[in-house]
């Protein structure tokens, strides 16, 4: 009966540990990417890699979504960014088919 008891309490203790490890490889996963965003928009470059003005630029954008035109200026964004992607995209896709020929 203590050996059933031990098992059990060890499987549990291993779904715990899995649950939060899968949590923090999807955090992990997510700060990746937004970092593939920010590298994308050539904010790296532009900045020198200075990571006190990449801050500020971002700080500068939060506090425009504060404001009473949130929803506009979301769109904008969202337009653009969309805009990007599908040009990235199409670049990429044809670089493919060159690569394939």
């Amino acid at each position: 009966m203590q050996a059933a008891r031990r098992r059990l309490d060890a499987r549990r203790a291993r779904a715990d540990t899995r649950s939060w490890v899968v949590e923090r490889r999807d955090r992990t996963r997510r700060l990746i990417e937004l970092g593939g965003l920010v590298q994308k928009a050539g904010l790296v470059d532009l900045t020198g890699d200075d990571r006190a003005a990449l801050l500020g630029g971002l700080l500068v954008l939060a506090d425009q979504l504060v404001g009473p035109e949130r929803q506009e200026i979301a769109a904008t964004w969202r337009h653009r960014g969309r805009r990007a992607f599908e040009a990235d995209l199409l670049a990429t896709g044809k670089q493919d088919a060159a690569r394939r020929a």
